[in-house]
């Protein structure tokens, strides 16, 4: 059983808590749709395509593993029926585009970083009401290495400051307007073909990285987008930090399901009129309707598998959401799971989320792995928790940030139609990813 033991001052911040529990073994960061967390020190962490896991022995030592299955999750009988949706004390887990696609299509290009990284957690600082609060497992809470960490939490004693964070040069697109331009037009004979009825297309933004770590990063980004499902998660030399706003999967209590896909963006105007405008363009918009309705009806078809008949329903069509940069059309599609179906199954069965692929998505996938010249790694893959009930929440990794090595990645795309422009949709991705490239830039040497 984990339980709440200890309740930190009310004048120790985001900011003083974050560099000292970066420094623990296993270092998570959820924003949970503000109920953000930490988790370290994990009874496990599993890299993927790597043949390693790690595992916490009752002392805190680690003893490397290479027999575990990969991406096994134990839940208690899978009795989703708490009414508490954040995290409680579970696996936290990263899953690549890549990762998922492979399991779906033979992919012509190899994924170098992490394809996935799964850990089981039963230590957190968690923000409620206002106030960060230390959860353990019960039997931990006598433990030396707990009672330290109260004492640090307690103290946040001054953390030397770290390296800075410089680029070698500013970001730079992998593709030219001419080349997005060429890869769109393969896109539009694709569809005219009859291969899908819509493709995401995306490019990637990268330059190296001479000193720091994306960590430091962390704050700011936070402050700037304002994301609801933003995250941070690091092992060794892959470091992964997303702002994102999209939700791919919740599972909520009582086995019901929830997918909010967005599918059509229009940037953010300073004068509030003219944000006024371009909000009601894109609610008014039927090329970006059809594109989220395209969407819609792929993931209604992929929850239907797991769920009961009758149950797949579509609440919410064409909404408009409004963040720190953009305007989102979002959509929201729910559905009651089957007795028996396990979440974790749900979840790998249905990403890459199809908002980010295209429909039908098999086929989508195979397009994109022939056109986009390299593997998506992190972007469009996943990263969120399950508690141990069953419950959880996973966000698409878009708006995301990637450092493995000292290569540093950043991408952005949209999804393509008959009807759509090449002009407006590179612009598109250009008011998806603007803010992230001129933050990073001011880091350029």
């Amino acid at each position: 059983m984990i339980i709440d033991i200890f309740q930190l001052d009310k004048s120790i911040s985001f900011a003083q808590i974050k560099p000292l529990l970066l420094q623990k073994f296993g270092f998570v960061f959820l924003q949970d749709q503000n109920q953000p967390f930490f988790a370290i020190y994990p009874k496990y962490l599993q890299i993927v395509d790597q043949g390693k896991s790690f595992y916490r022995q009752a002392d805190f030592h680690y003893v490397e593993q290479t027999q575990t299955p990969l991406l096994e999750m134990n839940f208690c009988n899978n009795q989703i029926n708490t009414a508490d949706l954040s995290f409680r004390g579970g696996y936290i887990a990263f899953i690549s585009y890549d990762y998922a696609a492979q399991q779906q299509i033979e992919q012509r290009h190899s994924i170098q970083q992490p394809a996935a990284i799964v850990g089981e957690y039963d230590i957190f600082i968690k923000q409620v009401d206002q106030q960060w609060r230390l959860f353990v497992e019960q039997n931990l809470m006598d433990h030396p290495v707990i009672q330290h960490l109260i004492q640090e939490v307690q103290h946040c004693q001054e953390i030397k400051t770290p390296i800075p964070f410089t680029l070698k040069n500013n970001m730079q697109p992998r593709w030219s307007k001419t080349k997005y331009r060429q890869a769109f037009q393969r896109v539009q004979d694709y569809l005219h073909a009859g291969d899908c009825y819509q493709i995401n297309l995306t490019q990637e933004f990268s330059t190296q990285v001479t000193s720091g770590n994306l960590s430091c990063l962390l704050p700011e980004l936070l402050q700037l987008s304002q994301a609801p499902f933003a995250g941070y998660i690091q092992f060794e030399d892959f470091e992964l930090l997303s702002c994102s706003p999209e939700l791919f999967i919740e599972f909520q209590p009582n086995r019901i399901l929830k997918t909010r896909p967005i599918k059509g963006t229009l940037p953010r105007h300073q004068d509030p009129k003219q944000d006024q405008q371009l909000k009601q363009q894109l609610a008014n918009s039927e090329k970006d309707q059809a594109e989220n309705l395209m969407i819609v009806d792929l993931l209604r078809n992929d929850l239907s598998v797991y769920a009961q008949t009758g149950t797949v329903k579509v609440p919410t069509l064409f909404e408009i959401e409004s963040f720190a940069q953009v305007h989102h059309m979002v959509s929201e599609i729910q559905a009651k799971l089957k007795d028996g179906v396990n979440v974790l199954e749900v979840l790998l069965s249905a990403l890459p989320g199809g908002s980010i692929t295209g429909a039908p998505k098999i086929r989508a996938m195979q397009i994109i792995d022939e056109l986009e010249g390299n593997a998506r790694g992190a972007y469009c893959g996943s990263l969120g928790y399950f508690n141990n009930d069953g419950t959880g929440r996973f966000n698409i990794l878009i708006r995301t940030i990637q450092r493995y090595g000292d290569q540093l990645s950043v991408w952005a795309g949209g999804g393509i139609t008959v009807a759509s422009d090449a002009d407006a949709e590179y612009q598109e991705c250009l008011d998806k990813v603007s803010a992230l490239l001129d933050f990073l830039n001011q880091y350029s040497e």
